[in-house]
């Protein structure tokens, strides 16, 4: 009788085993401080939401419709991309420290001589994550792109999120 339920034992417990692990976060090297993981491990049994890709909304609504003055510098627009991707991510009972990986797209500014504003889309970002209340780091990759739907998108991000 017992060699039989060591084994349906472990058929029970095995499935709550692999959701109890946890999402590990490998921190960039050399100590360094930047706010990104080097990379993530989700472990299998995690539900992974993939969110599409999120653009500003207008900051300015006196501005011409369709400039970057409508929706702001890379800085504000990456705000309020964030903002919407945390909205979304809470109507979906997640967070952002649930973010496992992050893809943004930042158009060059004109501003900026037609290349990407990093350390404003920087700014933006660093509100979110790295932060104490916020410490958990999304693997990320940033490329500058030639252009955006909308001639007054200078980011749009997305991202994908792992149910705890």
């Amino acid at each position: 009788m017992i060699r039989h339920a060591i084994p349906l034992l472990a058929l029970v417990l095995a499935p709550s085993l692999l959701l109890a692990q946890s999402v590990v976060r490998h921190k960039l090297p050399n100590n360094s401080t930047f706010p990104i993981a080097a990379a993530v491990e989700v472990p299998a049994g995690k539900t992974m939401v993939y969110l599409s890709g999120k653009v500003p909304s207008v900051a300015n609504e006196k501005a011409e419709k369709n400039s970057v003055a409508a929706y702001g510098d890379t800085e504000a627009q990456t705000l309020s991309v964030l903002k919407g991707i945390e909205e979304q991510l809470k109507g979906m009972n997640l967070g952002m420290g649930d973010i496992v990986r992050m893809q943004a797209f930042l158009v060059g500014d004109p501003g900026q001589g037609g290349k990407m504003d990093f350390g404003g889309f920087m700014k933006g970002y660093s509100q979110f994550f790295g932060t104490e209340a916020q410490p958990n780091l999304p693997a990320r990759s940033t490329m500058q792109v030639a252009a955006l739907a909308n001639p007054g998108f200078l980011v749009e991000i997305e991202v994908t999120a792992v149910r705890p």
